[in-house]
């Protein structure tokens, strides 16, 4: 357990001088659009077979 909190900080201490500040946000921000319009355009396929299934 202890190896694993060593390289989580080592980790931690790398992104942090990596990576500025907004840099992540954005990353972040992006990540989640993607993940936001990968699930939108499944529930409208979805909705649209089950409106397909229903119709016959």
């Amino acid at each position: 357990m202890k190896n694993i909190r060593t390289y989580l900080m080592a980790l931690l201490v790398l992104l942090t001088f990596t990576m500025s500040s907004c840099e992540l946000v954005g990353d972040i921000f992006e990540a989640g659009m993607w993940t936001a319009l990968i699930i939108i355009v499944l529930i409208v396929v979805l909705i649209s077979w089950l409106f397909r299934k229903f119709r016959r």
